[in-house]
């Protein structure tokens, strides 16, 4: 499995592409941070992050993009512009067929460190140990970004399990109350014979 982890911004959006083995094998094979200045109008640092996130997949190839959800912040614009990033990645993985998996900040977390409410060091040393990196990914935005896709690699085996647990879940409901339809059905008609 290859995910492109994207930690969304507009100031600093972090891009990583790593490789997902059998286990909890990952390795890292590009990481970046795309900038854009805050005086710039808004649509035009959209088309420049949304610009390197499609070249980064169209390069890489990945199989899914893992993208930080935004659920709640206390300042709102930063949490609008960080959607705003957030949302033209997903769009241009939509456009080429590519599944977009939404984890939240604790999910990250509790993946890469098993704390849900790790710091940033923590987490940033956590990747570089997990990665195998001589040297710690700088800025905070670019371990993130990485530390997104190893969340993903290491929770979509188990995703993918309950999604076939609960469709199977749902098929068994639907052929029960169809079999409780029928009995129902030929009670009725007893009854009335």
């Amino acid at each position: 499995m290859r995910v492109m982890g994207v930690d969304p911004g507009l100031t600093r959006c972090g891009l990583s592409v790593i490789e997902g083995g059998t286990g909890r094998k990952v390795i890292a094979l590009d990481v970046d941070v795309v900038r854009t200045p805050a005086d710039m109008d808004l649509a035009e640092r959209l088309l420049l992050i949304a610009d390197a996130a499609e070249y980064w997949m169209d390069t890489h190839k990945p199989t899914v993009v893992a993208v930080e959800r935004v659920f709640a912040q206390n300042n709102v614009r930063t949490a609008m512009g960080t959607a705003q990033a957030g949302g033209v990645i997903a769009l241009g993985a939509a456009r080429r067929g590519i599944p977009v998996a939404f984890h939240t900040p604790s999910q990250v977390k509790s993946a890469v460190t098993g704390n849900g409410t790790a710091d940033k060091n923590q987490v940033t040393a956590m990747v570089t140990r997990i990665l195998g990196l001589q040297t710690k990914p700088t800025p905070a935005d670019a371990a993130d970004a990485l530390a997104l896709a190893i969340c993903h690699c290491w929770r979509a085996p188990m995703m993918e399990r309950m999604a076939k647990a609960e469709a199977a879940a749902a098929e068994q409901k639907k052929r029960y109350d169809a079999k409780l339809k029928q009995i129902r059905k030929e009670a009725a008609v007893a009854k009335k014979g």
